[in-house]
């Protein structure tokens, strides 16, 4: 699962070494910290995502529903302070945009 958040992009996924976890993953220093501050984040350059951690599911559900339930925009782009983060954003919404025109 991909979660686009204005100051954080994730890739959670199963962790396989553990189950009862989820691995949170991030290309870009920091972003997992800003989700779970408590949590020990590995760097790892020799994967397609640098930075991972292994969290409880629950904990993981906890906080991405806090995350939802604070949201209070009209347009989550306009959010995105960070100028890189937001080109990058930008470049995913149009490309889904195409692929919504595409199709429908």
């Amino acid at each position: 699962m991909w979660i686009f958040l204005n100051d954080s992009f994730l890739s959670i996924v199963e962790d396989l070494d553990n189950t009862t976890n989820l691995l949170v993953r991030a290309r870009i220093e920091g972003d997992i910290e800003r989700v779970f501050p408590q949590a020990e984040v590995s760097h790892t350059p020799d994967h397609d995502y640098y930075y991972r951690t292994s969290l409880p599911r629950k904990e993981v559900a906890a906080r991405i529903a806090d995350k939802i339930t604070a949201v209070n925009y009209p347009n989550f782009k306009n959010t995105v302070k960070d100028m890189e983060r937001h080109e990058a954003y930008f470049d995913v919404w149009e490309i889904m945009q195409r692929e919504g025109d595409r199709r429908a």
